[in-house]
C-alpha cells in the first residue's frame, strides 16, 4: 500500500476529480467531440517516458559511481592491513574510521537539498584530505614501498573522480522545462478532454461513464509521479533510490 500511495497521490485524486466534474458538465449540456488521442501520447507520454528514461541512466550511473567509491575504499584498507610489515591495530582502525568517516559526508550530502551543497561538499573534500594525509603519514611513513603508495593514490583519485561525477548527477536534473511542460499538460489534458470522455459515455451504461476520465487522470499522474521520484536518485523518498549503508560497509572491514 505504501509503493501504491507513492504513485497515486492527492494530485492524482485532484486531477481525476477536476476530470469527473469535466465530464459531467460535458455530458450535462451535451457538449461532446472526438478529440484525437495522438495528443495525449505527443504531449504527454512521449515527454514523460524519455524524462524516465533519462532519470533511470542518472540513476544506473550514480549507482556506478557509487559502487566505485566504495570498492577503492575496500582497496585502501586492505593495502594499509595487507601491504605493510605488521600494521598496528591504531592504524586499520584510523583507516576504518576515515573511510566511515568519508562515506557518512557524501551520505550527508547527497540526502540533503542542493541549497546546503557548499557547506556539505567541504566536509567531503575535508575526508578526502584526512585520507590523503593517511596516505603519506601513515603508510608511506610506516615504510611502504613507494609504488604502493602511488597505488593508493591512483585509487584514491578514483574515489575524488567517482564524487564528482555522482555530485553532479545530484547537483543538476533532467530538463525542467520538459517537465514544467509535461506537468502543465498532465493536469490539463484530462480536464480539456471533457467533451471526448462525454462523447464515448454514449458507448458505455451509466455505470462506467466516469472510468475512464479517472483512469486517463491515474495512469497520466502515475507516470508523472515515477518520474519525480528517480528524478534524485538520492532523496531516500521513492523504492528505487540509492540507500547508503555506511555501517554495514565499515562493518565489512574486519582485521
Amino acid at each position: 500500500m505504501q509503493k501504491i500511495l507513492q504513485i497515486m497521490n492527492l494530485k492524482t485524486l485532484i486531477v481525476a476529480i477536476l476530470a469527473v466534474i469535466s465530464t459531467h458538465v460535458c455530458i450535462r449540456f451535451s457538449i461532446t467531440a472526438d478529440f484525437p488521442l495522438t495528443l495525449i501520447a505527443t504531449a504527454i507520454v512521449f515527454p514523460i517516458v524519455f524524462s524516465i528514461n533519462t532519470a533511470y541512466k542518472r540513476r544506473e550511473a550514480a549507482l556506478g559511481h557509487y559502487g566505485s567509491i566504495k570498492s577503492h575504499s575496500t582497496a585502501i584498507f586492505f593495502a594499509t592491513r595487507d601491504w605493510l610489515e605488521a600494521p598496528s591495530a591504531e592504524v586499520v582502525e584510523h583507516v576504518r574510521r576515515l573511510l566511515g568517516s568519508l562515506l557518512t559526508s557524501c551520505k550527508v550530502l547527497f540526502s540533503s537539498p542542493v541549497s546546503g551543497l557548499r557547506d556539505n561538499e567541504d566536509e567531503v573534500y575535508k575526508a578526502f584530505s584526512d585520507l590523503s594525509k593517511f596516505i603519506k603519514n601513515e603508510l608511506r611513513g610506516n615504510g611502504l614501498a613507494s609504488g604502493e603508495v602511488s597505488r593508493c593514490n591512483q585509487y584514491l583519485s578514483k574515489m575524488f573522480t567517482s564524487f564528482e561525477h555522482a555530485k553532479h548527477i545530484y547537483q543538476y536534473r533532467t530538463p525542467r522545462t520538459l517537465r514544467t511542460f509535461s506537468t502543465v499538460f498532465i493536469s490539463v489534458l484530462p480536464i480539456l478532454y471533457g467533451p471526448y470522455f462525454a462523447h464515448k459515455a454514449l458507448q458505455y451504461s451509466a455505470e462506467v461513464t466516469y472510468v475512464v476520465p479517472v483512469l486517463f487522470a491515474i495512469v497520466l499522474v502515475s507516470l508523472s509521479n515515477i518520474q519525480e521520484q528517480l528524478e534524485n536518485p538520492f532523496d531516500g523518498v521513492g523504492e528505487d533510490d540509492i540507500t547508503f549503508s555506511v555501517g554495514e560497509f565499515v562493518e565489512h572491514l574486519y582485521d
